[in-house]
């Protein structure tokens, strides 16, 4: 059975929203929560990206079908030669919960390749200015597709996805673009 595509506006109008972040931009200041073996752990901006060349990928959902067949997958895939282009660490980023993205990890066989981060509340992602709203979609506001690197939390590269689009934001183009 052919799995139906999801197309995520980034407003409620469909237009694209304007852009808060940007190259050469130090990212925010905020909280977020990963899963560990002890259970959910806050890690804020500092603790990522302080002193790091961080690869981020953000997405509208753990288990949406675009997010689970390439996304996520490809930066998996692709860990192992973003280190070797100088990314010391990987994380994802969605506005899920804790517990969603660490049975999303599990199910993605995601062990230490990639750093699963919940921004629950959206609070990142609002404050970076790619969130939407999904409501329609029974969603609520959720971040916009897209990839960034990040040297001691300047963003240095910055690939936000058109509206229902998957091109600039996997690790293929972010390979290229190293």
């Amino acid at each position: 059975m052919a799995r139906e595509a999801y197309h995520f506006p980034l407003n409620t109008s469909g237009a694209l929203k304007a852009m808060t972040i940007k190259v050469g931009d130090r990212l925010p200041d905020a909280t977020f929560m990963t899963p560990t073996e002890d259970g959910p752990a806050p890690k804020t901006t500092a603790d990522v990206f302080a002193g790091k060349r961080v690869a981020l990928l953000a997405l509208p959902g753990a288990f949406t079908p675009t997010c689970s067949a390439k996304h996520l997958p490809g930066f998996k895939t692709h860990a192992a030669e973003l280190r070797a282009k100088g990314v010391d660490l990987i994380v994802c980023v969605s506005v899920n919960d804790v517990f969603v993205m660490k049975a999303w990890g599990k199910d993605q066989g995601i062990t230490d390749e990639v750093m699963m981060l919940a921004d629950g509340n959206g609070e990142f992602t609002k404050a970076i200015g790619l969130d939407f709203d999904g409501s329609k979609f029974g969603m609520g506001r959720r971040s916009q597709r897209y990839s960034l690197v990040a040297k001691d939390g300047v963003v240095e590269q910055l690939n936000v996805e058109q509206a229902g689009e998957f091109k600039v934001s996997s690790a293929d183009y972010l390979l290229e673009h190293l």
